[in-house]
C-alpha cells in the first residue's frame, strides 16, 4: 500500500495541539469589517477548537 498523503488545504488550515485537539481559525473574518463591531472583530482573530462532529474528518485530512 502507498503512504497516506496529506490534504495540503487542510493543513494550511487546521492544526493539531499537544493534546491532540484540531485548531482553526473563525470563519467572517475577512471582509465587510465595517459593521461588525470592534469585540466581534477581536474575537475573529483568537483560534478555536473544531467541533467534535468534524474532528474525525480533520484528523485524518491531516493524517494523525
Amino acid at each position: 500500500m502507498p503512504k497516506m498523503k496529506t490534504h495540503r488545504g487542510a493543513a494550511k488550515r487546521f492544526k493539531v495541539t499537544g493534546n491532540g485537539k484540531v485548531r482553526r481559525r473563525k470563519a467572517f473574518a475577512s471582509h465587510l469589517m465595517e459593521k461588525k463591531s470592534p469585540k466581534k472583530k477581536r474575537g475573529f482573530s483568537k483560534m478555536t477548537v473544531v467541533s467534535p462532529a468534524d474532528e474525525r474528518a480533520a484528523k485524518k485530512m491531516l493524517g494523525v
